[in-house]
């Protein structure tokens, strides 16, 4: 089934076209050793980075077709002692040189692989290629839970370096050159919070991969790792309204910076994995909301907010609102809307979702980040090697909020054999569409046509899917009756925030129509 959104709206009308459009600039396709190795590439760098092509592989999934080869290639390049490259490129130098990198003050690399690896299957469905595949991934996150640079046995949670949230430098005294990438005997460890949650997801989702391929010890193991680590990270990083930075394992203090107040932009991720209770998702989006208004910046979306002081990890060109110092990140603004569509804060998501809808409509461009005012990343103030106006990172991400937010399209399965379906259309006050949602790699998806008529709202289905219906209702409407295929079926209604939804169950072979009458 080929994905494809038919709404009349001025904003999202192309919002799926547009994105996809973006993401075909980023692919890369490299011969490496007579094998092909496709991917998708950093905004800021054309090599093939685990971190942009793992979650860049949540909207490229609707229309790619391989999505196994570059996790393959990872794999099979796994170092001795499981830990795993950042990044592969055959176009970085002059020379083409095939070249392989691994940042040594990175504690994300292997999660990511875990999530990438996830998303390959689901979409695939190909249970002999993730037999195959599974024990690298065992490897990695056992590299994760013991090796001295990663794991920090007396909070049994992830460490790192001191870098801003997950990007891959860390602080440098005043008298180092440049940006430091290397673990030193002046290096200043902590407990990262971003680097937790992505854990936590990964153990989840290694608990899942591991009762597919019928090892059920393994699956054990792995949820009960998940369980503990959020155990352990809501109780040492939690502050009340978000996530802490970071929390230092030395007595090394950044002067003149209130690190506790920093709110760090993988904080929206950690509710979208899952790791946050619905309280301190709520608690965290009204932060969010509250430094929007306070900061007066053209967007939300921080990198960290408030920044270190300018050149504070060792370039000049990191002053404060420049790129990861507090640049706005359009990956940020599609984690959050995600968040914010999931935990009751419908209209805040249509609205993050709408500008950046009307910023890429204006210049037919996306960056991976922006100065405060809305200026747009250049080589020449960032660091990176390049500054694509096709970044996949933040696109894929706004993609992966609208597709799963606001259609509200969520596979729980395999191959959408198990749907979460919550059409959260009466927020955008959008009163017709029709969503046609498929996986490149194996053809499987589902349509619906959504259609809302003063007191009725109907869905005409097609697919073949065990469905949980969450549907986003009109505010002050009572549900009265609820038909699947002219059947009464059974119906609650619940509440999130302020916000009603009606919920049900059933099971979809081929098409289906599901009528709801409202009062």
């Amino acid at each position: 089934m080929e994905t494809k959104i038919k709404l009349n709206h001025p904003l999202f009308h192309d919002f799926y076209s547009r994105i996809k459009n973006f993401l075909f600039q980023d692919q890369v396709t490299d011969n490496i050793n007579g094998e092909i190795v496709h991917g998708y590439r950093s905004p800021d760098c054309n090599a093939i980075w685990i971190r942009d092509h793992s979650d860049i592989l949540r909207g490229a999934r609707y229309f790619e077709n391989d999505m196994t080869s570059a996790i393959t290639h990872f794999a099979a390049t796994q170092q001795k002692n499981g830990s795993l490259f950042d990044f592969v490129s055959c176009a970085m130098d002059r020379e083409n040189w095939t070249k392989y990198v691994r940042v040594p003050v990175e504690a994300d690399v292997e999660y990511r692989f875990v999530k990438a690896l996830y998303l390959a299957w689901q979409s695939s469905g190909d249970d002999k290629w993730l037999q195959e595949i599974l024990p690298a991934a065992e490897k990695a996150l056992n590299y994760i839970t013991t090796h001295p640079w990663r794991w920090d046995s007396k909070h049994g949670l992830v460490k790192r370096a001191f870098t801003i949230d997950t990007w891959d430098f860390d602080y440098v005294a005043a008298d180092q050159p440049w940006l430091n990438f290397q673990i030193t005997d002046r290096t200043h460890w902590g407990i990262f919070h971003g680097d937790n949650s992505g854990y936590f997801e990964a153990f989840r989702l290694m608990a899942k991969l591991n009762v597919q391929v019928g090892n059920t010890e393994r699956a054990v193991y792995w949820q009960k790792m998940a369980e503990q680590i959020q155990l352990r990270l809501n109780q040492l990083a939690w502050n009340g309204r978000f996530y802490t930075h970071r929390l230092p394992l030395d007595d090394f203090r950044f002067p003149g910076v209130d690190e506790a107040s920093q709110l760090s932009f993988s904080n929206p991720i950690a509710i979208n994995r899952g790791v946050t209770t619905h309280e301190m998702a709520v608690a965290m989006l009204s932060e969010y909301q509250q430094r929007k208004n306070s900061t007066h910046d053209f967007a939300e979306w921080f990198s960290i907010d408030p920044p270190f002081p300018s050149g504070s990890f060792g370039d000049p060109k990191l002053i404060q609102g420049a790129y990861i110092n507090g640049g706005i990140f359009p990956l940020v603004g599609g984690e959050l809307a995600r968040a914010a569509f999931e935990h009751g804060f419908e209209a805040y998501g249509v609205s993050i979702l709408a500008q950046y809808a009307q910023m890429i409509q204006e210049t037919n461009a996306t960056y991976l980040w922006y100065f405060p005012n809305g200026q747009p990343s250049s080589v020449e103030t960032s660091t990176s090697p390049d500054a694509t106006p096709t970044d996949g990172w933040g696109s894929s991400a706004m993609l992966y909020a609208f597709m799963e937010g606001l259609a509200g399209v969520v596979d729980d399965g395999c191959r959408f054999d198990q749907i979460r379906l919550s059409p959260r259309w009466v927020a955008a006050e959008i009163s017709q569409i029709t969503v046609q949602i498929g996986y490149g790699a194996s053809g499987a998806g589902i349509q619906y046509d959504f259609n809302f008529d003063n007191r009725t709202i109907e869905l005409n289905l097609d697919g073949n899917s065990q469905i949980q219906l969450h549907l986003l209702l009109p505010a002050h409407s009572t549900v009265q009756k609820v038909t699947f295929n002219d059947k009464s079926i059974r119906f609650h209604q619940s509440r999130i925030e302020n916000s009603q939804y009606l919920d049900a169950k059933f099971r979809l072979e081929g098409k289906g129509k599901v009528r709801i009458w409202l009062d």
